[in-house]
């Protein structure tokens, strides 16, 4: 049963930090390329940031790039977003996925999502 849990989201100030994970289950977790997406109250989902299956590349939005990282140890089956500086523009329900294409065949994975609040 494939399963991706996020937990580390919760209230914060601005220019606080959250790290969020995210734990895999029930697929080869090495094989797939991790992704953070977001969705704000009345927007569209938006992808926040993406790393290869070895970590070796990373990419973000503009708006993120210099406050966020995205990581992952495959040992552990886990991606992990570090938030800093964090504004009220981030509040949203984060979402972790998962995409491989394996022998023509496409694999796409959800997670539930957490909550990220930014109010003082």
């Amino acid at each position: 049963q494939v399963q991706l849990v996020e937990s580390g989201g919760g209230l914060v100030q601005p220019g606080g930090s959250l790290r969020l994970s995210c734990a895999a289950s029930g697929f080869t977790f090495s094989n797939y390329v991790m992704y953070w997406y977001r969705q704000a109250p009345g927007k569209e989902r938006e992808l926040v940031a993406s790393i290869t299956s070895t970590g070796g590349i990373r990419n973000y939005i503009d708006s993120v790039k210099v406050r966020f990282t995205i990581s992952r140890d495959n040992a552990k089956n886990t991606v992990y977003l570090q938030m800093n500086s964090l504004e009220p523009e981030d509040t949203a329900v984060y979402y972790c996925n998962a995409k491989s294409a394996i022998f023509g065949r496409a694999f796409d994975y959800w997670g539930q999502g957490t909550q990220v609040t930014v109010s003082s």
